[in-house]
This record gives C-alpha cells, structure tokens and sequence, in this order.
C-alpha cells in the first residue's frame, strides 16, 4: 500500500466572524421560535413539487397529473401567504428587519413569487382540463421566484441574525425564572 501523506485536519465548517451580528428577533414566534421560517417549508416543496407535476402531465396527458398540479398550486399558494403574513409582521414590527434593503427586496420578490402561484392556482382552477397553457409556465417562474426568495432570506439569518440565537451572544426572555441561576449552579456542581 503506498505511502499517503498526512494532510492537515481542516475544520468543516468555517469559522464564526470574530464579530457575530446581535440577533433580531421575531415577534411573530411562539417560544422564541419565528413562525415564518416554520411554516414557508410546505408551500415551497408544494410549488417546486409543481413543476415536476406539470412535467409528468406535459409528457402523457394523464388527468392524474392536472388534478395533482391543481392541488399542489392551492397549497401552494395558501400556504405561501399564511407563511408571509407571519414574515410581514416581522418585517412591519421591528425596526431593525425595517432597515435592511435585504429584507425588502426578499419581501418583494416573496410577493411577486406568490402573486404568480395564486394565478397559476386560478388559471388551473378555471381551465377545462385541470391545466391551462399558462400553468407550466407560471409553475418554471415561481420556482425561479422562490431561489431568489430563498436566497435573499438565507442572507437574512446567515449575515444579518434575523431570527436566530447565537450561543456566543445568547438572546434573552423565553426562560423560565432562575433558570439561569438553576444551570450555573448545575455547571458548578458537576
């Protein structure tokens, strides 16, 4: 067996900045947790799930595939809504969300993303078939709507804290009375 080198333990994520962002919290969470982030995961794996719905029924015509496109859409699009009602609260109740441009273009595009999926839900409603010309087409657009979303809401948490609690600067609220007290003197009896 030949000789390897050894190469240098490299760490696999990369280090926090030396300065974290202090955090910015929801006010629309239950528990500390923000409901936006909660609740946007169906109505993105339902309008990406779409575009595959309306490749299957593109390819054989099958009514299986229209009366899933139309139920996937109205998930979709319901769902997006309730999800963005809860990130608008946020956007429109603290100040700090309110100054990033990076939150008012996510909620813009998140708009328009669900503008689009509400058409693509009515269109289907409406056609004949279950699927009108438009809907694949509306299907492509909101998923390219939803990257972009999606991308804009990572730098969200990821470089500006919305929402998330970093250990090295904790938020606080959300426990219980001594519970501080409770933990430092578990820490000192271990």
């Amino acid at each position: 067996m030949p000789h390897r080198p050894h190469l240098p333990d490299l760490p696999l994520a990369p280090p926090l900045p030396d300065e974290v962002p202090e955090p910015i919290r929801s006010r629309a969470a239950i528990g500390g947790h923000p409901l936006h982030p909660m609740l946007i995961h169906f109505p993105v794996a339902a309008l990406i799930g779409l575009v595959a719905v309306d490749a299957g029924w593109w390819l054989t015509a099958d009514p299986f595939w229209a009366r899933a496109g139309l139920w996937l859409a109205g998930v979709g699009a319901g769902g997006g809504w309730l999800a963005s009602a809860m990130g608008l609260v946020d956007l429109l109740s603290v100040r700090r969300i309110r100054e990033k441009i990076t939150a008012w273009c996510h909620a813009l595009i998140a708009v328009m993303m669900l503008s689009a999926a509400s058409l693509n839900w009515l269109v289907r409603l409406r056609a004949e078939d279950g699927v009108a010309l438009a809907g694949p087409w509306l299907s492509l657009l909101t998923a390219v709507l939803i990257a972009l979303a999606g991308y804009l809401g990572g730098r969200l948490v990821y470089e500006h804290a919305v929402g998330v609690h970093h250990k090295s600067r904790p938020v606080e609220a959300h426990a219980p009375p001594g519970a501080a007290a409770a933990e430092a003197e578990g820490r000192s009896g271990a």
